[in-house]
C-alpha cells in the first residue's frame, strides 16, 4: 500500500481570520501589520489578503510602502498573535482527528499521513480530504488549501498550486508529469536567489533541473541540500510524518535592507521576525525566559547580547528589550554597521496544559 500524504495550508491565515470576524471587510484589501512602535506607520506587513496582493503588497514590505500601493479603502490592522494561535490550535485539533500521524509545520500549515485512513487509495483521499476541509470551514469559518500526494514535498507543491481554497490530488503515477513543467522555485527550499543562479545556467523548470547531476548540484547547494534537490525534483524525496522534538531555542535572522547603525531601522525590520517567534512559542505553549539580539556586522562579525525576560512577555516588551540590546552593541564601536540582525528566544519554561502540538517549532 503506497503512502498518501496531505499538506494543509490555511490561506493568508491572519488576514483571513480578520475577514471572517469582520464581515464589513468583504472585498476590501486587508493588511495585517507588525507595528514596531517607532511611528504610526513604522513596521512591516505580516500578511495580506488576495485583493491586497493584486496591488503588489506582500509579507515583509514596509507598512508605508503598502499604504502607497493600496487604494484608500484598504484596511490596515495590527497583528493579534495570541488570538491567531488559539484558532490555529483549534484547526490543528480537527486535522489531527483525520490523520494517522501529523506534523505541524507552522502556525498555518500541517502535514498529515492519511495512508491507513484511505487504504492507500488516492480517489478515496480526495473525498476524505474534502470532508476535512468542510469540517474546518464549518467549525472556524476558515478556508484552507490542501495538496495530496505520495510524499510531503509534492503534497506541499500541490497545495501551493491549488490556492486559494483548493484541493489538488497528485497520484503516484502522475508525479513526474505534474512536476516537470513547473518553475524550479516551486520546489520548497529553492528561493529567488537560487532560482536566478539556475536560470543563468538555462535551468528554469523542474524538468531542466532533473538533467543536472548530483555533483553539479553539490557545487551549487552543498552536499546535504543537493541530495534534497536531486530527489525532490524527481518527486522521490520522502520522509516520515512525525512530530518534531521540542526545540531548545527559537531564532530568526534577517538581512537588513541596507547596512545601518540606526536602531530604529533595525527594530522596524526585525519586528516581523519577533512576532513570528512569539507565535511559534504560543503554539508550543511554552515561554522563553531569555531573549538575545544577534548582530552581524558589515565585515561579517557576529555579536550577541542576551537579557532575561518575563516568561510570556508581550511583543512590545520584547521589542523594548531588543532595542536596548542593539543599542549596547552599537555603542561599543562608533564604526559598526549592521548588515543582518536576529532575535533568539531560549530557556523555555513549560506552561500548563501543554498539548500534542509540542512538535510545532522547527
Amino acid at each position: 500500500m503506497g503512502k498518501v500524504v496531505a499538506f494543509v495550508d490555511l490561506d493568508y491565515f491572519f488576514a483571513q481570520v480578520e475577514e471572517v470576524e469582520k464581515p464589513e471587510l468583504a472585498g476590501k484589501p486587508v493588511v495585517v501589520c507588525v507595528y514596531s512602535g517607532r511611528t504610526e506607520d513604522s513596521g512591516v506587513v505580516s500578511t495580506a489578503n488576495y485583493p491586497a496582493r493584486r496591488y503588489g503588497v506582500k509579507a515583509g514590505i514596509p507598512i508605508k510602502r503598502a499604504k502607497k500601493l493600496l487604494p484608500p479603502e484598504a484596511v490596515f490592522l495590527p497583528i493579534r498573535l495570541q488570538h491567531y494561535t488559539q484558532l490555529s490550535r483549534h484547526v490543528m485539533s480537527i486535522l489531527d482527528r483525520y490523520a494517522d500521524r501529523m506534523r505541524i509545520e507552522s502556525i498555518d500549515e500541517a502535514v498529515l499521513d492519511i495512508t491507513n485512513r484511505v487504504g492507500g487509495d488516492f480517489e478515496k483521499a480526495a473525498e476524505y480530504v474534502a470532508g476535512m476541509k468542510t469540517e474546518v470551514l464549518r467549525a472556524t469559518g476558515l478556508r484552507c488549501s490542501v495538496g495530496v500526494a505520495p510524499n510531503r514535498v509534492v503534497a506541499k507543491i500541490a497545495a501551493d498550486i491549488s490556492k486559494p481554497d483548493g484541493l489538488r490530488v497528485v497520484k503516484s503515477e502522475e508525479v513526474e508529469d505534474f512536476l516537470s513543467p513547473l518553475p524550479v522555485n516551486s520546489i520548497p527550499g529553492i528561493g529567488s536567489k537560487a532560482a536566478a543562479s539556475l536560470a543563468e545556467m538555462g535551468v528554469k523548470t523542474v524538468e531542466d533541473l532533473k538533467q543536472l547531476s548530483l555533483e553539479t548540484l553539490e557545487k551549487l547547494f552543498g552536499r546535504k541540500r543537493a541530495e534534497y534537490v536531486y530527489f525532490a525534483a524527481r518527486g522521490k524525496y520522502d520522509e516520515p510524518v512525525e512530530p518534531r522534538p521540542p526545540p531548545k531555542q527559537v531564532s530568526r535572522i534577517i538581512t537588513l535592507k541596507r547596512n545601518t547603525r540606526d536602531v530604529d531601522d533595525v527594530i522596524a525590520e526585525l519586528s516581523r521576525a519577533v512576532a513570528d517567534g512569539l507565535a511559534r512559542m504560543e503554539a508550543l505553549q511554552a515561554a522563553a525566559s531569555r531573549v538575545g539580539a544577534v548582530a552581524i556586522t558589515s565585515d561579517l562579525r557576529t555579536i550577541t547580547r542576551q537579557a532575561e525576560i518575563r516568561p510570556g512577555a508581550s511583543y512590545e516588551e520584547v521589542l523594548k528589550i531588543l532595542r536596548k540590546l542593539f543599542q549596547e552593541i552599537l555603542q561599543q564601536d562608533a564604526r559598526l554597521q549592521l548588515r543582518r540582525a536576529g532575535v533568539r528566544f531560549s530557556d523555555f519554561v513549560s506552561q500548563a496544559g501543554q498539548s500534542t502540538l509540542s512538535g510545532y517549532i522547527e
